[in-house]
């Protein structure tokens, strides 16, 4: 019989996904939560007095990140207002159904619930744009309306900040579609836990390193309602591709996840290199991504052969140390980076 890794004492029911250590029940939920407060205190997320919408979908992200805020919350005081706020994108047999969800939840985590629907909002569903522009690009469009839809109800319920239950794997496959498509300018956004900090609604992630497989065993363990079928134009997704390799990834490596999001952190472009690689977009849909990628490499290697510094925003180091600041290394010593790295510019890539 194995013991918890943590406490020691108590029978072993799990193995935790991101360190493969094997633990009690009580541990991993000790942890998970511990985790989860650690980012939300280090991100500065919230202070006392704001109103904060939980992007609640009825799925197991937003489910058990609102069940563990209202949790933390009242364990730790952030003296904040949690309200539940949904959108409701006209998907028949998928949102109707997972909506049914979020009202259940209301009532058990004794939150206040806003639904919001595409229709009302915009005049049209989501099914009926798939009717016209086909099975391509849904998600894109999606998104991008529900986020507007987000704002605009957060805003209806005077609320100061919105939270979403975007977790460690959601970050790392967009910072992989972004490697893919080439769009050096935005990997170290992506990574950020709040955006649209200086505006007038900010939008954090609380879950930016809990990993979705602990996600599923919290909420399994807790025995939490939520809705577990996938959105059915989902499949179709460009980051069903990213999902595929990272899942890949985590399988040999379970550490990948995390390093690919502070590969992301560490990064940054320079604002010449934005602006050079915002010409990427001019490429057609259809370009393959390897051209997309050899093509940002050499706007990169351009700049930096042109500057004699290290692509990484706000560094003025040599360029010859543009791989251990791509690690997070930058605190090494000069000499230690040189030595560290076979080459004293970045690689060439044959078109």
């Amino acid at each position: 019989m194995k013991l918890c890794a943590h406490c020691g004492k108590e029978r072993a029911v799990l193995k935790r996904p991101k360190t493969a250590q094997p633990m009690c029940r009580e541990c991993f939920f000790a942890l998970f939560e511990l985790e989860v407060h650690n980012t939300i205190v280090e991100g500065q997320i919230f202070k006392p007095g704001d109103v904060v919408a939980v992007g609640a979908s009825g799925g197991k992200d937003s489910t058990v990140l609102a069940y563990v805020l209202k949790l933390l919350n009242e364990r730790y005081n952030y003296g904040i207002r949690l309200v539940l706020l949904s959108i409701d994108e006209g998907i028949t047999g998928y949102r109707d159904d997972s909506l049914e969800t979020v009202k259940r939840n209301k009532v058990q985590y004794g939150l206040d619930l806003t639904i919001l629907s595409y229709q009302e909002l915009y005049g049209w569903t989501m099914d009926e744009i798939v009717k016209q522009v086909g099975l391509k690009s849904n998600c894109t469009f999606c998104g991008v309306f529900r986020r507007q839809a987000l704002d605009k109800g957060a805003a209806m319920i005077r609320a100061n900040k919105v939270v979403t239950g975007h977790n460690a794997d959601d970050i790392a496959e967009t910072v992989l579609m972004n490697i893919m498509r080439g769009d050096i300018s935005r990997l170290h956004r992506c990574t950020a836990i709040t955006t649209g900090a200086t505006g007038e609604l900010p939008r954090s992630k609380p879950f930016k390193y809990t990993y979705e497989k602990e996600i599923v065993m919290y909420a399994f363990f807790k025995k939490l309602d939520y809705f577990s079928t996938e959105c059915i134009y989902s499949p179709n997704s460009y980051r069903g591709h990213a999902r595929t390799f990272l899942k890949d990834l985590e399988a040999i490596r379970p550490s990948a996840i995390i390093d690919i999001i502070h590969s992301g952190e560490h990064y940054g472009a320079c604002e010449e290199v934005q602006t050079s690689v915002a010409g990427l977009h001019l490429l057609p849909s259809f370009a393959p991504p390897l051209l997309r990628l050899k093509l940002s490499f050499h706007v990169l290697q351009a700049h930096v052969s042109a500057a004699g510094t290290c692509p990484a925003a706000k560094c003025a180091r040599p360029a010859c140390c543009w791989r251990a600041c791509a690690r997070g290394s930058q605190s090494l010593p000069l000499e230690e980076r040189k030595t560290s790295c076979s080459r004293s510019q970045p690689p060439h890539l044959s078109p």
